[in-house]
């Protein structure tokens, strides 16, 4: 199992020595680093915006409808016991849950990509 992990550390590792490597490489062959720095994010925006909307995105989500769902069922046992409800948790974890919903129709104009 150790091997596994420092096998996986080792190839991410020479992935990322190689990917820096051509990076210089550019940079020294054009004389231009502001230039290779920007052909790399022009190369590599259309990756991020489709894991963040894919992958990042969607995990926020599931973690709060999960909050919700226990916050709701907190406040129904709170209010059995009490008599009384304390909406404020729940509508803060809400609109946060509304606001990670709606953010990729509207994020990356904010951020140009």
């Amino acid at each position: 199992m150790k091997k596994n992990i420092k096998r996986a550390l080792a190839c991410e590792l020479a992935a990322v020595m190689t990917f820096m490597n051509f990076a210089v490489m550019n940079a020294h062959a054009e004389g231009d680093v502001a230039g290779a720095v920007e052909s790399t994010w022009n190369q590599a925006k259309g990756q991020i915006k489709t894991i963040t909307n894919n992958v990042i995105f969607p995990v926020i989500d599931v973690v709060l409808a999960i909050l919700l769902f226990i916050k709701i069922g907190l406040l129904y046992m709170d209010y059995r016991k009490h008599g009384q409800i304390e909406w404020t948790p729940a509508a803060i974890i809400f609109g946060c849950l509304i606001f990670s919903l709606t953010a990729p129709l509207y994020i990356w104009n904010i951020v140009n990509i």
